[in-house]
């Protein structure tokens, strides 16, 4: 079968033929039809020192992905052939407390789908079936493809209530964005997204943003009187994982003020704890999706009309994957979609 292949440890990718995965009793083989480029594979892409130190060569690398159910292992129940399904990136143990505990989103030895373990950019993958997500009939199969994505956004957009709330994202990269909508669809008051590059925040404002503002040009604090807002945001969504946005983020905090971070700094970030001590401000890491609840949100906030169809903004061939690694690595705002069919 095609598949991108990380052959060696160097910049670049490989399409290539791999042997088609074997199904597992406990596994599903899922025909992949879409996946969506992430930054995990743009670090993979340019082979940069996390993915030098994380990925072993060769790798399929991707884990966005949705596709149909070509064959289910004997173990498993209720799946069936032609089910449309995505799949959870992290696969995790089972065993340790939090696995057992329901809590599989806090396992300390997850395996990652494309990082340590053969990934979706494939005419086929196999995965765990209780890894294994079924979409609603109907759905856009793009839409379906960044699930993984859609759910970074949604775990962190609803880790603290937001109905009423002022709420301040800073990065306006895709998640950022499909979390302004999620922010918004949840009954926010004011939804605000920060960024340095303009495109980025025409696409916030297209994804359901109140107001943007470019650090760049003028200080978060200047919105604030614009939105009649006299106390600070309410809930802070750090999406950018640039140091300083996080320190801005946490001065125009209201007192009481609660932070999700889900943004990872690439240098230890120092900030004044005094503020968040005095002003009782809450901060939590996010990190991926919680397993199933997230992914069951999303496909309820689908199905009552939440629309992230928008920040797919390149669509290509599995063959042209070039082109779409080449969008991501000129900054583009949006989701990088390839189509899988091409092979079939």
């Amino acid at each position: 079968m095609k598949a991108l292949i990380k052959a060696s440890a160097a910049p670049g990718l490989r399409l290539g033929d791999v042997p088609e995965p074997t199904c597992e009793p406990d596994q599903l083989l899922i025909r992949v039809l879409k996946t969506g480029i992430c930054g995990t594979d743009l670090h993979i892409y340019r082979w940069d020192a996390w993915a030098s130190r994380t990925v072993p060569t060769p790798m399929v690398i991707g884990h966005e992905f949705v596709g149909t159910v070509a064959q289910v292992g004997e173990q498993v129940r209720g799946f069936a052939v032609g089910d449309i399904v995505s799949g959870e990136g992290h696969l995790v143990c089972g065993r340790c407390r939090n696995c057992q505990a329901g809590r599989r989103h806090l396992c300390a030895h997850t395996v990652g789908v494309g990082v340590q373990r053969q990934g979706a950019f494939a005419q086929y993958i196999a995965i765990p079936a209780t890894n294994a997500y079924r979409h609603n009939p109907g759905i856009d199969l793009a839409v379906a493809s960044i699930f993984d994505p859609f759910g970074n956004a949604v775990h962190t957009a609803l880790h603290f209530p937001l109905l009423g709330e002022d709420v301040l994202i800073a990065g306006a990269g895709a998640i950022g964005c499909i979390a302004a909508a999620v922010a918004h669809h949840a009954g926010a008051r004011h939804v605000v997204v920060t960024d340095v590059q303009d495109e980025r925040l025409a696409l916030a404002r297209c994804m359901g943003a109140d107001a943007v503002v470019n650090v760049r040009q003028r200080p978060i604090a200047a919105i604030l009187p614009e939105l009649d807002m006299h106390e600070g945001f309410d809930v802070g969504l750090e999406m950018s994982g640039n140091t300083q946005a996080l320190r801005e983020m946490i001065g125009t905090m209201c007192h009481g003020g609660r932070i999700a971070v889900l943004g990872i700094p690439g240098e230890p970030a120092p900030i004044d704890w005094s503020e968040v001590v005095t002003k009782m401000i809450t901060i939590q890491g996010i990190y991926g999706r919680e397993m199933f609840e997230t992914w069951y949100k999303m496909g309820v906030m689908v199905q009552g009309g939440l629309d992230i169809s928008p920040v797919i903004i390149h669509r290509y061939g599995a063959d042209e994957f070039e082109r779409g690694f080449a969008a991501m690595l000129q900054g583009s705002p949006g989701k990088v979609v390839l189509d899988w069919s091409v092979f079939s």
